[in-house]
């Protein structure tokens, strides 16, 4: 299977560049999990990655559950009242192609990340026990992961499947190539998520997605507009062939009007300016690198216009309060903090 059917798409967009502002050239990658397999994922990721590379990307991002697998179209057995063994044991394997973070894999995508010299954003499925996260990973040039986001909110049976983010992986990274985040598909969407990465400075926000509608891409240039910061959107584009066939999985609803080449996700990966201008994609017509030259300095003029946290702020009429400590279930005192006479 071609992993690239085209070459990478560069902007060709003026952008006003000026020598005082560095430049960073980015490439967010569109592209299909291998499903149930996550080695083989790792190792389309690295082909990736060393072509993105080769193209003189610094930063690459890649889309919302490639590594572990976006499971479109299932449905685990679940109805209300009632779950089927069928999809309890598509939930077992779903479960064993996740990752533990940290762990083996994670380890492996730090390698990537060095040896290739990038910055690298990857979107999987986090393992935490027999709980599993959407979660996105951060890492740095010299092959260190940086830490780590997970989904606030999953969407729709998403919630059946993935567990809830908390407030402390909504991380902001200060990098050489500029402030780094991530929010995932429809968090997006949530306006108080989008401030608190707007607070923390992010300028390359970043938006790992499973949404191929047209009108995800609105969602896009409303980000760039209102945080004043470069967007770049990864997703997936996928056939019926890169899921397992049926009956091992099926696509609920749908299995019957499919073929082994109907397209499940479309793509639509893009990079978009602070100023709301489109510079790379949205892309729908097949696996892709899609890049451009983002030039940081429009960022301040972006800004001068428009500070979403700053100039143009009314706290004194609107704030907001963020709890970002760790939300844990479970809490055990140490022996040392016993009384004596326990």
């Amino acid at each position: 299977m071609a992993i690239v059917p085209s070459p990478p798409m560069f902007a060709e967009v003026n952008m006003g560049a000026d020598s005082s502002a560095p430049t960073v050239r980015a490439t967010v990658v569109q592209a299909s999990t291998v499903f149930y397999d996550t080695p083989a994922t790792l190792d389309k990721a690295e082909r990736l990655l060393a072509e993105a590379a080769g193209y003189g990307s610094q930063l690459v991002v890649f889309p919302e559950a490639f590594v572990g697998g976006y499971p479109r179209g299932s449905n685990f057995g679940v109805t209300i009242g009632n779950r089927t063994a069928k999809g309890k044991e598509d939930f077992r394997k779903y479960h064993a192609s996740a990752i533990d973070v940290p762990g083996p894999e994670v380890d492996r995508l730090a390698a990537m990340a060095g040896k290739y010299k990038v910055y690298l954003v990857m979107g999987v499925i986090e393992r935490d026990g027999y709980t599993l996260y959407c979660t996105v990973l951060f890492f740095n040039s010299q092959g260190h992961y940086l830490g780590k986001h997970r989904k606030v909110m999953p969407t729709a049976l998403e919630r059946i499947i993935w567990g809830f983010g908390d407030g402390s992986t909504i991380p902001v990274f200060e990098t050489q190539i500029g402030k780094i985040g991530a929010a995932i598909c429809w968090e997006n969407r949530m306006p108080l998520l989008r401030t608190a990465m707007y607070a923390k400075g992010v300028e390359i926000y970043c938006a790992p997605t499973a949404d191929s509608r047209e009108v995800w891409q609105a969602s896009m240039t409303h980000i760039a507009l209102e945080g004043g910061c470069f967007v770049l959107s990864a997703n997936q584009f996928c056939r019926r062939k890169d899921y397992p066939p049926p009956p091992e999985y099926l696509f609920s609803g749908t299995e019957q009007d499919l073929t082994p080449d109907s397209v499940v996700c479309a793509g639509g990966s893009v990079i978009i300016s602070p100023s709301g201008t489109v510079l790379a994609g949205p892309n729908y017509d097949g696996e892709a690198l899609i890049s451009a030259d983002l030039d940081l300095g429009e960022i301040a003029r972006a800004k001068f216009d428009f500070d979403v946290v700053g100039h143009y702020s009314r706290p004194e009429v609107l704030s907001l309060i963020v709890r970002d400590h760790p939300a844990k279930p479970v809490t055990f005192t140490s022996a040392s903090e016993k009384p004596e006479d326990y």
